[in-house]
Parts: C-alpha cells; structure tokens; sequence
C-alpha cells in the first residue's frame, strides 16, 4: 500500500481521518466537559502534524497521476469533514486498483 503515492495518500488520509475523529469525539468533550484542555493540546498537536503530511501527500499524488485542479480541491477539503477522507479514500482505491 505504501510503495505508490495513491498507497502513500490513503493511508495518511485514514490515520489523519482517525485523528480528527478523536479529536472532535474524545479530546474535545474531554476538555468541555471534564476540564481536560491537556487532550485537545496532545491531540490536536498529532492531528496537526498528520493533517499537514495529508497535505503534502494529497500534492505528491496529484503531481504523479496528474490530477485536475478540481480533484486537489476536493481531496483538500475533504480533510475538514469529520469522515471526508473516509468517503474520498472509496475514490483513491478505485484509481489504486485500475493502476495495479
């Protein structure tokens, strides 16, 4: 799965995906709730650090299969919805399959 840049991209994108899920479901209400600001620091620190190689590898994929603008576009703002990488990730396995 990691030897090509669609391989690199999804796995990315469903650890970054997972992190955001923890993030907004476990380390948010920790910090609202239970008065845990630490869980939403520790993190929101990972969630950060993945969502910016999510980035990179959205453009390291884009560059090798020669993706339109508008398929970036989409494949960036996907990451800002809680299970967009999930739903966009169907997309890359199909385009993974039809290269294999």
């Amino acid at each position: 799965m990691l030897k090509s840049p669609i391989g690199r991209l999804r796995a990315i994108g469903i650890i970054e995906g997972l992190s955001f899920l923890v993030l907004l479901l476990i380390a948010m209400p920790l910090k609202y709730v239970a008065g845990k600001p630490e869980a939403v620091q520790i993190v929101g620190a990972v969630h950060g650090v993945l969502f910016v190689l999510y980035i990179g590898a959205v453009l390291l994929a884009a560059k090798a299969r020669r993706w339109s603008f508008g398929r970036v576009v989409i494949a960036l703002i996907v990451s800002s919805i809680p299970i967009g990488t999930f739903v966009f990730d169907k997309s890359l396995r199909r385009e993974q399959h039809n290269l294999a």
